[in-house]
């Protein structure tokens, strides 16, 4: 679903989002057993992905997919049109 106008995403996130949405919560050593990327990466992914909304933080080094990031992967989000949170 990412294209070349989303700079911010990740080829990895939508993969992540996935995962996510499959399990109540998870932290990025465990998704990066499931994907390429080492857990920094993952971690770091899963932070950016909390940062636009399409993942929430339950606590430190935990996260799950938001009602956002489960519309976007029904199709029904342009993450292009995401502004960070930067607060």
């Amino acid at each position: 679903m990412t294209d070349d106008s989303t700079e911010w995403m990740d080829p990895v996130d939508e993969e992540l989002l996935r995962l996510l949405r499959d399990e109540d919560v998870f932290m990025p050593d465990q998704l990066a057993e499931e994907v390429e990327p080492r857990a920094p990466h993952v971690a770091y992914r899963c932070r950016e992905l909390t940062k636009y909304g399409l993942a929430t933080k339950h606590a430190m080094g935990m996260y799950g997919i938001s009602d956002l990031g489960e519309r976007y992967l029904a199709g029904e989000v342009d993450p292009s049109e995401l502004e960070p949170d930067d607060a």
